[in-house]
């Protein structure tokens, strides 16, 4: 191998006179009277992988200004919301339990950033008085269970009382360092390291709760002395509330609203965000009271008011001229006919605003933001489709199968046919044609596929599909799938159901 290695480095190219080129290496050069500066300079004309990409002037500013995650100081149509809600929450800088609150609104209207900005102004202004109070985010679509909402509450709070415990430890050893009792509370140093020690004993003690594995009654005592270590005022704001009571009932909500009886030091408020203004519904009465004290919605935007918001984030989002006028009421006339999502219309300017970078284009123009559209919706029907139950997949895949070997007005019982010889294929529990029809219904509820129900006559009724979606692209998602995978040539038994 290495007899290999040697061989090819020896190997010179040959010009076209036939005599070898010697390989031309940059010390050779210095030393044989070239300038270093000129070796650099040559260099220099070597592009390399980023080089052309950079080479384009930026079009953005900040693009996390365009992003979820943003947290604007301005949010412009939502004043009385914010107003609203922050008459509510006042009561705790003064000391006194705020009533719990519930927001409501559709996606993208506004509502977990009107809430975090309420928060921050409501922790620098207690700050700003010398008020305990504090605002805890949890994200309930991710920390859906009451295990692991009261773990991660207990743990945040027993990391700041670890935080407080070390800067009064910090303040004790300074005292005992410098021997002086002045201006101090204690008489003697004895005192001092009595009070220490009795510090580094509550620290020691202080182990964060583990994610799974404790009894949910340790967990909920643990966070009830995390909470009440210290005098404050806490508001626990819990986004997509919905999904928590979804997954898990409303144990966590009815422990929550009920809390502030245990405690002896501190106080709780709960701020609950929901997509889904009938979730309540579903809520023991006696959760239903305490938590729905007061009620906030939040309407959708509309599409002036979209552009509004867009026209005050681009200011921040990108450079000077670099929209051409119609790209923010396009962007606005786009998320206002999917129910004034703001969201959608931050992602879409964004969207065009990266599809422009990439080509190099000077300006984001209108067929910047159209190739954005169609990039985001490309983008979600292929996440809705990936996150399919298999059942769902091979139904999909039949039909997809059937568009394909230019079938039209397909119907119910030609889907059922292929969706058997594939699960027959890949080893899968057939379903009953009932069922499958109503697998169809709910790919029609996502937008997948298109099923209308047509009379026949005296033959009856019966639904027919066609597909709503681009066929290559879902079929690629469908076969990444490792069951689907598996099936390896699925044409020859479809075409051969339609020779017979």
């Amino acid at each position: 191998m290495d007899d290999e290695i040697h061989e090819g480095s020896r190997e010179v190219e040959t010009g076209d006179s036939g005599v070898a080129d010697t390989p031309r290496d940059r010390t050779t050069d210095i030393t044989s009277g070239l300038g270093l500066d000129e070796v650099l300079e040559d260099g220099a004309d070597t592009q390399g992988l980023f080089d052309d990409l950079l080479s384009g002037e930026p079009i953005f500013e900040n693009k996390e200004v365009l992003r979820p995650s943003y947290t604007p100081q301005e949010l412009p149509h939502r004043n009385n919301q914010i107003n609203q809600m922050a008459t509510i929450l006042v009561s705790a800088l003064r000391g006194e339990t705020p009533s719990n609150v519930l927001i409501y609104g559709k996606t993208g209207t506004g509502k977990t950033a009107s809430a975090k900005f309420v928060s921050e102004e409501l922790e620098s202004t207690s700050r700003k008085y010398d008020v305990p109070c504090e605002v805890e985010y949890i994200n309930c679509e991710v920390t859906d269970t009451q295990y692991r909402v009261l773990a991660q509450l207990a743990n945040k709070f027993i990391e700041k009382n670890r935080t407080h415990i070390e800067e009064r430890v910090a303040n004790l050893e300074t005292i005992l360092d410098s021997g002086s009792l002045a201006d101090t509370e204690f008489d003697t140093m004895t005192a001092v390291k009595e009070r220490l020690e009795r510090l580094e004993s509550e620290l020691a003690e202080m182990d964060p709760v583990p994610m799974t594995g404790w009894p949910t009654d340790r967990v909920y005592t643990t966070f009830l002395k995390a909470v009440d270590h210290h005098e404050r005022m806490v508001v626990i704001m819990l986004d997509e509330i919905d999904k928590l009571v979804e997954k898990s009932g409303d144990d966590t909500l009815y422990n929550l609203s009920r809390m502030n009886s245990e405690f002896t030091r501190s106080r709780i408020s709960i701020m609950g965000i929901s997509n889904d203004l009938k979730f309540t519904d579903f809520l023991d009465p006696r959760v239903k009271s305490s938590l729905g004290e007061e009620e906030i919605v939040f309407p959708p935007y509309d599409a002036n008011q979209l552009r509004d918001i867009l026209q005050h984030r681009s200011e921040m989002s990108f450079k000077s001229g670099a929209l051409t006028d119609d790209v923010i009421p396009l962007c606005a006339a786009f998320a206002a006919q999917e129910h004034g999502d703001a969201r959608r219309a931050l992602d879409l300017l964004r969207t065009a605003g990266e599809l422009a970078e990439r080509g190099q284009a000077d300006t984001v123009a209108e067929n910047h933001v159209r190739k954005a559209q169609d990039k985001i919706e490309l983008d979600r029907v292929v996440e809705v489709v990936r996150t399919l139950p298999t059942q769902s997949k091979i139904v999909l895949f039949a039909i997809i199968l059937l568009e394909k070997n230019g079938v039209h007005n397909i119907n119910t019982g030609e889907v059922f046919n292929i969706y058997k010889r594939l699960c027959e294929e890949i080893e899968a529990d057939v379903l009953t044609q009932r069922r499958v029809t109503d697998l169809i219904s709910e790919l029609d509820m996502l937008g997948i596929v298109n099923a209308v129900v047509v009379s026949k006559g005296r033959y009856g009724r019966t639904k027919e599909i066609s597909l709503s979606v681009p066929t290559d692209e879902t079929e690629v998602v469908l076969l990444s799938d490792s069951r689907l995978g598996s099936v390896e040539d699925a044409e020859p038994f479809v075409q051969a159901r339609f020779d017979n």
